[in-house]
């Protein structure tokens, strides 16, 4: 499936501000959706809050504005499935099912964490719900689904793989190695990619003669898809249909959501003067804001109102302060647990 290497009007801060789209029959999941996204962007806010107190020392990459694609993509996967993200996963982490407040403790930290407060916020894992594992080496977890993907073929059980990663992580050279293996061999990972148009800093004009990376999974000779990142039925349509075509044969799929994040690429800060990130291209990529564009879509059909969000809104702000509590009263990992989790005791 041939797709145009630009990214048309998806790129353009001032296009796709209307509320969404909505499908016509099984819209029984988008409230919860909308809850999620709130859930994720809340979380994170506070997370960014925390960061500027001094009460989080790690680094903290937020994808507050990004929460309509690892929602969307959620919506299909199964425990059993072999998911994968980066530096900027807490979105992916919460959108899975994952535990507030292993999530609190975890950039605290803390014992309870997700990874026993050894990892911090770039080092992820629940098993329960089949996220394998976060990395913050650019284009690291993508070569590991892919061979989790195998893993799952080799099975027989219809499960997937899931590499989540960012615009710079396809310039990597491990990147093109992944997906020519994943074509060569038809292995069920999906790839998604969230182009929001920046690497640290930089602008994707700047570093590449294009500016979609689905070019690349024309390359490869994979199925590719480009959606608009910040509609989340957009993105759920189109994980849906790969998903249900990569369990049913194995090969390999691609995403292009096309977003863009609210704050800069590490910590709380916009960013609006580092590089070429500019105050007033931000203001008007926040109207592409996808939870206000999911609500006022609720809103106009009759599933919404201004008394139902503020009630989530209401709900989810107690559910994170009273994760974070919990989370700041939790132990510390033991001393010596930084050489019992490291090496391994002999048998």
């Amino acid at each position: 499936m041939e797709i145009s290497a630009d990214l048309g009007t998806l790129a353009d801060s001032r296009q796709h501000h209307a509320p969404l789209e909505l499908p016509k029959q099984n819209r029984s999941w988008l409230p919860g959706a909308l809850r999620r996204m709130v859930l994720i962007r809340t979380a994170e806010d506070h997370i960014g809050q925390m960061v500027t107190a001094g009460k989080i020392r790690c680094p903290c990459h937020l994808a507050i504005g990004q929460e309509a694609v690892a929602v969307g993509v959620s919506k299909s996967l199964r425990p059993t499935d072999r998911i994968f993200g980066a530096h900027r996963s807490h979105s992916h982490y919460l959108a899975l099912g994952g535990s507030l407040r292993a999530l609190m403790a975890e950039v605290l930290g803390k014992d309870t964490g997700a990874s026993r407060g050894m990892g911090g916020s770039m080092h992820l894992i629940d098993l329960e719900h089949g996220l394998r594992g976060t990395v913050p080496i650019v284009g690291s977890t993508i070569p590991i689904a892919t061979g989790a993907a195998l893993a799952a073929k080799m099975d027989g059980k219809g499960d997937i793989a899931v590499s989540y990663f960012g615009d710079g992580a396809t310039e990597e050279g491990v990147f093109h190695e992944s997906m020519n293996l994943a074509a060569t061999l038809r292995l069920p990972v999906l790839f998604v990619c969230e182009n929001n148009l920046f690497s640290s800093h930089l602008h994707i004009s700047l570093r590449q003669p294009r500016d979609s990376v689905a070019r690349y999974a024309t390359a490869h000779d994979i199925p590719a898809v480009r959606v608009d990142g910040n509609d989340v039925v957009a993105v759920a349509s189109a994980a849906d249909e790969a998903i249900e075509r990569m369990r049913r044969e194995p090969g390999p799929f691609f995403i292009e959501a096309v977003t863009y994040r609210w704050r800069g690429h590490v910590g709380p800060r916009d960013d609006e003067d580092v590089g070429v990130r500019r105050k007033d291209d931000l203001v008007v990529w926040r109207k592409r804001d996808p939870v206000q564009r999911l609500y006022e879509a609720l809103r106009e059909a009759g599933d919404a109102d201004s008394a139902s969000l503020e009630l989530i809104e209401r709900e989810v702000l107690a559910e994170v302060a009273f994760a974070w509590a919990q989370a700041e009263q939790d132990p510390f990992p033991p001393p010596e647990s930084l050489l019992s989790r490291v090496y391994g005791r002999p048998s």
